[in-house]
């Protein structure tokens, strides 16, 4: 197995560089931060009759490539609705970096109705096909960290992609990441795969990942179905819809700051 995002160090987690980004040698890609600050949710008095449904992470400044923690709290408890709350920053001084709040809901079985017509899902990962990365200037980084198998689009040619992705190593040193981490890791993608204007004159960056699950996902791949849009006031958005190898399992939206470089 490939080498993990992140390493034990103490109370906080020492990131490799495989958590690098495309933007700047020194700052992570927003999703393995996105996948640590979930795990923290998740281990945050954890429930078997209940599943997290929602979650929405800001993200309050670049996060360096150092020693972190992950914190979770039960914000508004109750027996069918929770709202928890998360916070990772740097572990030396402490500086906030991102936040997340999630819903987690109680779970049970209904006798329901059929579902309306699902969505046709995207073909599989076996389907896709290895597409090249853009230049990053970096021989190692998130880029390299993650599998991609494309059905529709790639990173050289703009406009909406489908992409299929799997982590090839461990998000956290000796864990076996949960197949909701490994959502959170790809979701952040979405504005990458998807990049509506060209990398080399413009910055795309989004400040927030919110995703919305209709059930747990399954499996190693997660499938993004996603669509860019940028606009001359310099603000833009994605919007990704979210496949495990099962069919749907919900969405990720991204705001996005455009600007020139």
């Amino acid at each position: 197995m490939a080498d993990p995002f992140y390493r034990p160090d103490g109370d906080g987690f020492a990131a490799t560089e495989l958590t690098r980004g495309p933007w700047d040698p020194g700052s992570q890609h927003a999703g393995p931060p996105a996948g640590l600050l979930t795990r923290a949710l998740e281990l945050c008095e954890p429930r078997a009759d209940a599943q997290i449904a929602r979650v929405t992470i800001d993200i309050l400044a670049p996060v360096p490539i150092d020693v972190l923690t992950a914190t979770a709290r039960v914000e508004r408890p109750g027996r069918s609705v929770e709202l928890l709350e998360g916070t990772l920053a740097v572990a030396r001084d402490g500086t906030p970096l991102m936040r997340a709040r999630a819903w987690r809901l109680r779970t049970t079985e209904l006798e329901l109705p059929p579902p309306p017509t699902a969505p046709e899902p995207p073909p599989g990962p076996a389907e896709g096909e290895t597409r090249p990365f853009f230049p990053t200037g970096f021989d190692v980084g998130y880029h390299t960290a993650m599998e991609y198998r494309f059905v529709h689009g790639s990173f050289l040619q703009a406009g909406p992609a489908t992409v299929w992705m799997r982590m090839r190593g461990a998000l956290v040193a000796g864990e076996q990441p949960t197949p909701l981490q490994r959502v959170m890791v790809a979701a952040d993608s979405g504005n990458g795969v998807s990049a509506a204007l060209d990398w080399r004159r413009f910055m795309f960056i989004n400040t927030d990942l919110s995703v919305h699950l209709a059930r747990p996902p399954e499996g190693a791949w997660v499938g993004l179905d996603a669509v860019t849009t940028p606009l001359p006031s310099g603000v833009g958005l994605t919007d990704t819809a979210l496949w495990d190898e099962r069919g749907r399992i919900g969405r990720a939206a991204q705001t996005l700051l455009v600007a020139a470089r």
